[in-house]
């Protein structure tokens, strides 16, 4: 069965470089994805990073709509928590109006940075979050999905709507609402845990849901295995149950600092990701289609050097066993 390919980009800052430089990495990423055949361009959502410049994806999809003519672009994805749903709205239907058939509107339900960065983002609603559920009930209404208020200009083709979460719930509330399901497998791919939350979301929609995986190809297997030995990721577990997942260690320290907490304690993981030629790649692909029965896999490539990223992006798209127009 034939499955699509699509990109996630999260506008990474290498080390002595201005933000700058990296929004400019990101939108001719994007015009080289589509000359490509990549399905989707997505733009990730972080606050409060030096090493990200991807704070306001909105603002990036409307730049990178612009200067491309195929390829969908989206979110993904907004964090819902920090924002009026009604502008979330307003913003996609623009966006879906200024070109009709190419915007997408995933959205997550994590704060995406640190606690100074979280509370000055929710200042207007009290410093605390409100229901995520709620809010994407909301949401659907003034897109224009229920009677209510609804967020002009109505577009004449919707932005497509995805939920990002790597959990049963999250499966089972993208179902109940009527939105596409994403896996954020770059975060936890746990084969059992994925697999318990497609049949989840199945219960609800015939929408094949889609899997976000992180994925570098190289020349030569031995190649690609050496350029992620050095990549691991980082759970940072705190009071009460919560953790999160900064960058680093320094990154935690920081979260700590700004959150007031020194109860706490940090935890190395290798991360799930796939690294190999992209044969193998797309044989992992394979089998993870026919266990899971997706159709479409965003990637999210481990930067070891920007030119290791294009040569990944550019193999894999040479070596896809199907395109589909």
């Amino acid at each position: 069965m034939a499955y699509r390919l699509s990109l996630l980009d999260k506008s990474l800052v290498q080390r002595g470089e201005h933000p700058a430089a990296a929004l400019a990495r990101t939108v001719a990423l994007a015009k080289h994805a589509e000359t490509l055949g990549y399905h989707r361009f997505w733009l990730a959502e972080h606050h409060g990073f030096k090493t990200h410049a991807s704070s306001a994806p909105e603002i990036l999809i409307a730049h990178i709509l612009a200067q491309t003519a195929r390829i969908r672009v989206g979110s993904g994805g907004v964090m819902l928590q920090h924002y009026s749903a009604y502008k979330v709205a307003e913003t996609f239907n623009m966006l879906a109006g200024l070109s009709p058939g190419r915007v997408d509107l995933g959205v997550g339900k994590a704060p995406g940075g640190f606690p100074l960065s979280t509370r000055a983002l929710q200042a207007q609603e009290g410093g605390h979050a409100v229901d995520f559920a709620e809010q994407l009930g909301a949401l659907d209404g003034y897109l224009g999905a229920a009677p209510g208020a609804l967020a002009m200009p109505l577009p004449q083709v919707a932005p497509e709507r995805h939920l990002l979460g790597a959990s049963v719930a999250s499966a089972v509330l993208a179902g109940e609402r009527g939105w596409d399901f994403v896996f954020a497998g770059q975060f936890n791919g746990d084969s059992d845990l994925i697999e318990a939350s497609f049949a989840a979301y199945r219960r609800y929609s015939d929408r094949p849901p889609m899997l976000a995986v992180v994925a570098l190809a190289a020349p030569t297997q031995g190649e690609a295995e050496a350029k992620v030995a050095a990549m691991r990721m980082f759970k940072m577990h705190l009071p009460h149950g919560q953790s999160v997942n900064p960058g680093s260690p320094d990154q935690a320290v920081e979260y700590a600092r700004q959150a007031g907490v020194s109860d706490y304690t940090v935890e190395e993981i290798r991360p799930s990701l796939l690294a190999g030629t992209p044969d193998f790649i797309h044989a992992r692909f394979e089998r993870m289609q026919a266990r899971f029965g997706v159709e479409e896999f965003i990637i999210d490539t481990p930067v070891a050097t920007e030119a290791d990223r294009r040569t990944s992006i550019d193999l894999l798209a040479q070596r896809q066993t199907a395109r589909v127009p």
